[in-house]
């Protein structure tokens, strides 16, 4: 593995990892019912999108090709919008355990996505590493039954909407590596999420408007701050990193670690107990990732991740 592989693995790695506290978080914040979802994403998406623009004053600037602002809002409607407003609408329809199964199918469907749409090969050993992955997480949500969130409901609605999140996701990491390798990250993320505030903006204005800032507990704040700069602005910052430097399933396969930080924080806070079947699912998982990260296939990344270097695009 050379250095260009390993920063897209840590890259990758800190990503799903901040995914995994925001699970839990976004469950606590839905539980307070201070904020609605749309509302949520709409601040969400305003507040990265002004930091991502600030971020771009001490950068070089560069030039977007007219067509491919079109190809950046496909992106931002692929990467942003869908995923994560189906998945802050599936947060209060859902129990943990059942969203982090569902999230568990991203590396499945990023793999036949990656196939049909950037014909990266379905080869058996990557084949044998995502059964090998995806069963860890079969397993580890098995022994995690009857623990945080067991008794919670779990709807149709929520169950669809959990799937959207992940196929959305999932097209995403598969036919938009193309723009995204053209641009630099703060670049690329300025545009996605003034496109995501643009669009949701409408249909969160009344509850903007009602909104009663004092009346939100302080804790909820908290908790919202930690959505906007480490689950969305930082996150999104080092997703296309990996985007750009690992093969999209492989990227997709990081997104295993989400039940794994979710199991760890309910050890932590004392809802759950460590077993060795649970140590046996996590090695399950990471034996996965370690079989499709030796797999070979066509489509490697060739051209290094820049932040801000002028672009050559007319």
């Amino acid at each position: 593995m050379n250095r260009r592989q390993l920063t897209g693995h840590l890259a990758s790695f800190g990503t799903y990892t901040i995914f995994g506290l925001n699970l839990i978080l976004c469950k606590d914040i839905a539980n307070a019912d201070d904020l609605t979802p749309i509302l949520l994403f709409t601040l969400r998406s305003a507040c990265v999108a002004v930091m991502f623009w600030l971020t771009s004053l001490f950068t070089r600037k560069e030039k977007v090709a007219p067509i491919d602002l079109l190809r950046i809002a496909g992106a931002s409607a692929l990467g942003i919008i869908i995923p994560q407003v189906a998945f802050l609408y599936a947060v209060p329809e859902t129990t943990p355990i059942t969203l982090s199964v569902i999230q568990a199918m991203t590396p499945v469907m990023t793999l036949f996505v990656a196939a049909i749409f950037v014909k990266e090969p379905i080869t058996l050993m990557k084949a044998v590493g995502v059964a090998l992955s995806f069963g860890g997480v079969i397993w580890l949500i098995m022994q995690s039954t009857g623990s945080a969130g067991s008794t919670a409901v779990t709807t149709p609605l929520g169950i669809a909407l959990a799937i959207i999140n992940t196929l959305s996701f999932s097209l995403y990491f598969g036919i938009c590596r193309p723009v995204i390798q053209r641009y630099s990250v703060v670049t690329l993320m300025k545009w996605m999420f003034l496109v995501a505030f643009v669009v949701s903006l409408p249909f969160s204005f009344n509850d903007f408007v009602e909104l009663e800032p004092a009346a939100v507990p302080t804790k909820v704040w908290w908790e919202v701050g930690y959505l906007i700069i480490f689950a969305t602005f930082i996150a999104y910052f080092l997703i296309p990193i990996g985007q750009q430097r690992i093969r999209p399933t492989l990227v997709s396969m990081y997104g295993y670690l989400q039940p794994i930080i979710a199991t760890i924080i309910s050890i932590a806070i004392g809802m759950d107990t460590l077993s060795v079947a649970k140590v046996a699912a996590a090695a399950c998982i990471f034996g996965g990732v370690a079989v499709v990260n030796r797999s070979r296939a066509a489509g490697e990344p060739k051209r290094p991740l820049r932040f801000g270097r002028k672009s050559k695009q007319a």
